[in-house]
């Protein structure tokens, strides 16, 4: 039986960095889960890599459609982004396993869809200080920085990723991050490896 595995943390915890580390990893043969969001594309991503970057328009008929699992919404600096988990018929528990990044409640609104059996919580920790840092570092490097929305970002995170949502949530399996992604990167593999 294949499974969900559900990376969460709060921003420049690393979650991209080590869902990126995993999905090369040959032994573990995950497939990604890409998430869609209405949130304007950074100078370094992709179009379906981190995300499926679509308009406000296209997230509407998806959700007419009944494809959506969970949807959050921010209202940042620049308007409100979505953000949300597709059933877009990629998932096939009977040949793969998956991972995907989320929060607290899409991770919540996921497993309830598919079944706690088949989506397991992955949470990565990091002390404040340093995220704070790698997410200056980060805002930094972009095109048209975005440090009001940085600093939103950071400051809701305290409230969605709180020590009681956490526990509410069942969320047992945590990774310390505050220093290599590599390390982390194997912990995080000999925990899936156990849980196939």
């Amino acid at each position: 039986m294949g499974r969900i595995f559900c990376i969460m943390g709060k921003s420049s915890s690393g979650k991209d960095t080590i869902f990126k580390l995993l999905l090369e990893r040959e032994d573990l043969k995950l497939n990604r889960i890409v998430s869609y969001t209405t949130r304007p594309i950074r100078s370094h991503e992709k179009p379906g890599d981190e995300y499926n970057f679509v308009t406000v328009e296209e997230k509407d008929k998806l959700l007419a459609d009944g494809k959506v699992i969970e949807i959050r919404e921010y209202n940042t600096v620049h308007g409100p982004w979505f953000y949300f988990t597709v059933d877009d018929g990629n998932v096939d528990f009977d040949k793969d396993d998956y991972i995907i990044i989320g929060t607290v409640e899409s991770f919540v609104k996921i497993r309830d869809y598919y079944g706690s059996d088949k989506v397991l919580p992955i949470y990565i920790e990091v002390d404040d200080g340093i995220r704070l840092s790698r997410a200056l570092e980060r805002e930094r490097s972009q095109e048209d920085p975005k440090y009001e929305e940085m600093c939103r970002r950071f400051l809701a995170d305290q409230q969605d990723f709180s020590d009681k949502n956490i526990k509410d949530a069942n969320i047992t399996n945590v990774f310390d991050n505050n220093e290599n992604s590599s390390i982390t990167c194997n912990n995080i593999a000999e925990f899936i490896k156990s849980c196939k």
